[in-house]
């Protein structure tokens, strides 16, 4: 019994703290059970609201699949463990006045120094985050791509398009050739099809993903141009095309999420691109200059 009520209180009770779970678990799940996982993370909204019987037939399963799936991570069944996608949902779909409205009603006493306050807490979180997790050595791999590439192709919309915009000014500063792919036009998967194999790209995006961005992506990836991707879970469908990716997890301040983490990253890519290139032509002007 005191089993039992153990492995209840560890069930997870929002989204955050579920994505977490399964990614700690997907190596150690039955292989069926792995691939709904994933599934329910890449399609949020197909879970929230689709029927067992939609689902499974999207996730290529049986339906018994999705309750075992529940089981395994602790739910009492798959309606229970649905109710999680289902308030993830109602949380993500607050309109803007609503999440003034919800925040209003928190009772913080002195309301601007409180925003300002959660806003800089939640950037905090973010960076002291991703400074605890992120692998360094990958880092160096995903700069050793970009440096030897001739063209970067920046590719993020909506939420994400601050990181790319922002890496073009620094790119353009340092004098490294690159391309945005972000057209007034209409033209962005005809820009990306001018990479080549000799080129790179970085794409960013976050749950909901951008079909736009994932399409130009696997679309590189299909024809061998290497991609670096920033996003925010090991189930993102950006990591399935990714020579390197980087899982960033913003936290956010009643319902409102912020690039913090994301921009310290991207920030780092264009100065140490720089770097190894200056580096890479002292080291040949030197050798030219032994021979």
């Amino acid at each position: 019994m005191d089993n039992e009520i153990e492995t209840r209180t560890k069930v997870p009770r929002d989204f955050e703290s579920l994505r977490s779970t399964i990614i700690e678990r997907k190596n150690s799940m039955p292989k069926r059970l792995a691939q709904v996982a994933a599934f329910a993370l890449g399609n949020p909204d197909e879970i929230a609201f689709g029927t067992t019987a939609s689902i499974a037939t999207a996730a290529d399963v049986q339906p018994s699949t999705l309750v075992r799936l529940a089981h395994h991570l602790g739910y009492e069944g798959f309606s229970d463990l649905q109710s999680i996608f289902r308030e993830r949902l109602r949380d993500r779909t607050l309109s803007y006045e609503e999440r003034l409205i919800t925040l209003e009603q928190s009772g913080i006493e002195d309301e601007e120094a409180g925003i300002l306050s959660g806003f800089l807490s939640a950037a905090s979180q973010s960076v002291n985050k991703l400074a605890a997790t992120i692998e360094t050595d990958t880092f160096a791999k995903a700069v050793d791509v970009l440096a030897a590439a001739e063209t970067i192709y920046l590719i993020a919309k909506r939420r994400s398009y601050p990181l790319t915009a922002h890496m073009t000014y620094a790119f353009s500063k340092l004098n490294i050739r690159h391309q945005i792919v972000a057209s007034p036009n209409g033209i962005d998967g005809e820009l990306a099809r001018f990479a080549t194999e000799r080129d790179a790209a970085i794409a960013a995006s976050f749950s909901p993903y951008a079909a736009d961005s994932l399409a130009q992506a696997q679309d590189l990836a299909a024809r061998n141009v290497p991609v670096i991707a920033i996003t925010d879970s090991a189930f993102s469908p950006l990591t399935a095309c990714a020579t390197h990716w980087f899982e960033v997890a913003e936290a956010d301040f009643a319902g409102f999420r912020s690039l913090s983490a994301s921009m310290a990253l991207i920030m780092a890519f264009p100065v140490a691109i720089a770097e190894r290139r200056r580096k890479d032509a002292v080291a040949k002007s030197h050798k030219t200059k032994m021979e």
